[in-house]
This record gives C-alpha cells, sequence and structure tokens, in this order.
C-alpha cells in the first residue's frame, strides 16, 4: 500500500511562443449509416505503465477513503473559521506560489493574479478513454465550470476558440493531448507545456497557468491535466482543485480549512470556504498586481462582509 503524499500543482508559467499550426479534436457525433468499407482502427492495448498508475492510484484514493480523507460535506461543526481566518488564508493561497518555476522548487511571494478577458473553456479527452468517463468527466468539468462562473461573477463559457483547455488523458495519450491544447490556444507553443508531459509518479494532476509579457499578473491562458488513471473521487477532486488554481487560488496552505488547497487531502470537493475565497479574488476592489500588504486592509473588510462569526 503506498504511504506517500499525492500532490495536486499549480504553476503560474510566462507565455513563451505563438503557434501557427492546428489539430483536429476527435469529437462524438450523430451515428450514421456505416461507409462500404470502413477505415481501420488503431486500438493500442493500455500500456503497463498507464495501468500500473491506475491500480497506484486506486490503492491511495481506498487508502486516503479508510483514513477519513477526501471528504465530500464541505465541512461542518468540526471545521469552523472566523472572518480573520479567511482574511489570512486568502493571503497566503492567492499572494505566494506553490512553484517556483515549471513545477520544481518552492514559490515565493507573488502579486495577485486573476484573469480579466471571458475564460473560454475547452475538454480534450484522450483516444483511450472508455467513452462513458471520457462522457462523464466533460459533462463533470463544464458543470463545475457553471459554477465556478456562478461564484466569481467572471465569465466562463465553452464558446469559440479556447484560453483554458482542460486535458483527461492517460499516461498513453498526455502527448498526443499537451500538442492539441497548445494548437488550440492562441500563445501557447507544444514546447512551453514540456512541464506537464514529465510529471512525477506522485503527482496526479496539474494546472499551468499563463500571464503574456513579462511582469504582468493578469492570465490569458491555462492548461489543466487530469490523470484519467485517477478512480473517480480522486479524479473529481483534481477538476475542483486545478480549474480554481487556474482562475487564481495558485498556492496550498496546511492552515487552510475546511479546504482543498491543502496539502493534507481532508477534503476533495470545494468547499464554502473556497467558494468564499474565489468571491473575494474576483471583487472588484481588487486589482491584478495587488501585493499582499496593499491588498490586506481590503481584504479584511470583504471578509467580514462575507462572514459574521465563525462558519
Amino acid at each position: 500500500m503506498p504511504a506517500g503524499k499525492f500532490r495536486k500543482t499549480a504553476a503560474a508559467l510566462a507565455l513563451l511562443a505563438l503557434t501557427a499550426c492546428d489539430m483536429p479534436l476527435a469529437t462524438s457525433a450523430t451515428p450514421k449509416p456505416r461507409p462500404t468499407q470502413s477505415a481501420p482502427v488503431d486500438i493500442r492495448p493500455t500500456s503497463e505503465e498507464s495501468a500500473a498508475l491506475r491500480s497506484y492510484f486506486g490503492q491511495v484514493q481506498t487508502a486516503q477513503l479508510n483514513q477519513g480523507l477526501l471528504r465530500t460535506d464541505g465541512g461542518g461543526p468540526d471545521t469552523p473559521f472566523t472572518a480573520d481566518m479567511l482574511a489570512r488564508n486568502f493571503e497566503q493561497i492567492v499572494f505566494f506560489n506553490e512553484y517556483a518555476r515549471a513545477l520544481q522548487g518552492r514559490g515565493g511571494e507573488s502579486p495577485l493574479r486573476r484573469w480579466d478577458a471571458p475564460v473560454r473553456m475547452k475538454v480534450i479527452t484522450g483516444p483511450g478513454l472508455p467513452p462513458s468517463q471520457a462522457r462523464g468527466d466533460t459533462e463533470t468539468i463544464r458543470e463545475y465550470a457553471r459554477r465556478l462562473s456562478g461564484i466569481t461573477g467572471h465569465p466562463i463559457s465553452f464558446f469559440g476558440r479556447p484560453n483554458f483547455v482542460v486535458i483527461v488523458a492517460s499516461e498513453d495519450d498526455r502527448d498526443m493531448a499537451l500538442n492539441q491544447a497548445a494548437a488550440e490556444i492562441p500563445g501557447i507553443s507544444a514546447q512551453s507545456l514540456d512541464a506537464l508531459r514529465n510529471l512525477n509518479r506522485d503527482t496526479y494532476c496539474a494546472v499551468a497557468a499563463y500571464a503574456a509579457g513579462a511582469g504582468a499578473n493578469t492570465y490569458t491562458a491555462a492548461v489543466a491535466l487530469i490523470r484519467a488513471e485517477n478512480p473517480g473521487l480522486l479524479r473529481q477532486s483534481c477538476i475542483h482543485e486545478e480549474l480554481a488554481q487556474g482562475l487564481g487560488l495558485a498556492n496550498d496552505s496546511r492552515d487552510a480549512r475546511p479546504s482543498i488547497f491543502n496539502d493534507d487531502d481532508e477534503f476533495a470537493l470545494l468547499t464554502r470556504h473556497d467558494e468564499l475565497l474565489l468571491r473575494m479574488l474576483y471583487d472588484d476592489r481588487l486589482s491584478p498586481g495587488m501585493t499582499a500588504d496593499e491588498a490586506a486592509p481590503m481584504t479584511r473588510i470583504m471578509a467580514r462582509e462575507l462572514i459574521s462569526g465563525p462558519l
């Protein structure tokens, strides 16, 4: 049984290059009459590496559930928090980076970063996924995106050329899906996604959010990668955390509770506490580029407005 702690990963990277290529997205279509001569279908067996990961992640989910982790209740009487705690958690999660660069090293203090332009999402599922999983994960992502838009008040849709691609792919399909994402999003090259190509065994999902230009603090693109080998609840947990981190909640804090932005994996799904963090992040009284010291007086006011007494 694995004893190590799994990690969900967020990274804020700079846009590197423009792409000029385009790759088709495989989609389901309304059944049509079968042609007289069908093209051969390239059916590849699952690799040993992917099969081993699926078994490993399944053991991890079982072990965590047996320990009372991956809660889906959003917190309760055992997880009270006050306005001061909310403001402090907001500072730790918004104004610090989980990683310094390319998913490596501990990050330092960072200015506030978030989206200004509307977010246009697209889901790319690896061709090796069972159709039922591909359909289910796509609908989960769409429903959650609608929830995030309602919480933040920021427009998130699935129309137009995407600037936020969510990939659900196995070890066997990851390179293909990342190349497709690079072709889909203006301003991203295949090389700029290299940090997502070779993940450690204990990293089961990741997101890279991009700001255009040196010193820029407004996100213009993002790619979230969800490993398809994760079993159901871990996969949903990845979707919840990576999409929210891709909106600007880029760090984790061991003090945040009840929260998915905590490496203890106590909670699997976005909590009420986390919803309040997102509302604060997209409040018009804050702006991209603010430092923690600049924002502190306002974040304390917003936290008190959102809650009175412990929740």
